[in-house]
């Protein structure tokens, strides 16, 4: 029971993990006139702020220590920093330029991305499906690139830099508050220096646009830190399988509100290109599936074998135990000394 209750309330957190960062293209736009730099800016001194509070009260600090001794952990997260500043600049500007669907197909190419780079930096091997939804991924952007007029860049590098940033915090292996934090931290600096040079040629926004839009800015550290927060919660909870389908959830969420909320145009050679994506997508997961399934009956049956061999074992142990038993002049074993006991009496 508890183990089922465990499992419902991970897929929970990843339902709102991923809702929230689908939905997070409503908040963006709140936060004009600000420019997506400031917002940026903000979003790395308040998450500082939030995620601070939160290891706080979590008591959570043995990791700085060990952090500041390795700088080859302290280089790849300053890496990690870097990429993921990137990551969020493009897509707060995606979002409030009026290109939501254009950033939601970043995110629906990141798992084919993903791959393709584990192929070339990692030189792993991939299955034939694999190699297929490659394939298919890569058609899929070039009839994209035919009916933007041009490759579609947006996408590609929010692509890119979330799967790079993936990459990296699989090597640096900490905790996702953790890492969160070490990465603000080291963005920390340079934002508040641009918003105290914003504050000082009379450019900043923060206290320009009264207290309401003063919260707001203030609140993308709250934005940052609730959904990772509740992914932590997910990932201890249920498989990764089911983490990779949820993953899904953000991109359709974009994509959904880009369409039937912002109203952007999605002329027939868009609708080809998304089409030839989700097509890519089906046949990653259909494959993912497949080899879940055939690896989980293969330790099933690997159990059962070695369970029939034990048995088998201790069948034929007992059997000759009673072999010796009845056998004359047989000596069972572990009888020679009482043996030896008894003529020693005689």
């Amino acid at each position: 029971m508890k183990t089922d209750n465990e499992g419902r309330a991970g897929l929970l957190y990843g339902i709102g993990a991923y809702g929230m960062w689908g939905l997070v293209p409503l908040f963006w736009p709140l936060l004009k006139p600000s420019g997506a730099i400031e917002i940026l800016a903000h979003r790395m001194v308040w998450s500082l702020a939030v995620v601070g509070i939160a290891l706080l009260a979590l008591r959570r600090w043995n990791w700085i220590g060990e952090l500041l001794r390795s700088p080859r952990k302290l280089g790849m997260i300053t890496l990690a920093a870097a990429v993921i500043t990137v990551n969020w600049g493009l897509y707060i500007w995606a979002v409030n330029s009026g290109q939501v669907v254009e950033a939601s197909l970043g995110y629906f190419i990141n798992p084919l991305v993903t791959i393709a780079m584990g192929v070339l930096l990692l030189k792993e091997r991939l299955r034939p499906a694999q190699w297929a939804a490659v394939g298919v991924g890569f058609a899929a952007v070039l009839v994209l690139a035919v009916g933007y007029g041009r490759p579609p860049w947006i996408s590609l590098t929010l692509a890119f830099s979330f799967a790079t940033y993936g990459l990296v915090k699989k090597k640096v292996n900490i905790g996702g508050l953790e890492s969160l934090a070490a990465e603000t931290a080291i963005q920390f600096l340079p934002a508040l220096a641009y918003l105290l040079w914003l504050s000082g040629t009379g450019t900043s926004t923060f206290t320009g646009q009264g207290a309401g839009h003063a919260a707001l800015l203030a609140a993308t550290g709250v934005v940052t830190a609730v959904p990772l927060v509740c992914f932590g919660a997910a990932a201890i909870r249920v498989p990764l399988s089911t983490l990779g389908l949820l993953q899904y959830l953000a991109p359709v969420f974009q994509f959904g509100l880009g369409v039937l909320y912002f109203h952007e145009a999605m002329p027939p050679e868009r609708w080809a290109g998304f089409s030839l994506v989700w097509l890519a997508l089906t046949i990653l997961t259909w494959d993912a599936i497949r080899t879940a399934r055939r690896s989980r009956a293969a330790v099933e049956v690997a159990g059962k074998a070695a369970a029939a061999q034990a048995v088998v074992a201790a069948a034929a142990g007992a059997e000759a135990v009673a072999h010796e038993a009845v056998v004359p002049g047989a000596v069972v074993p572990g009888t020679q000394a009482a043996m030896a006991a008894d003529t020693d009496g005689r």
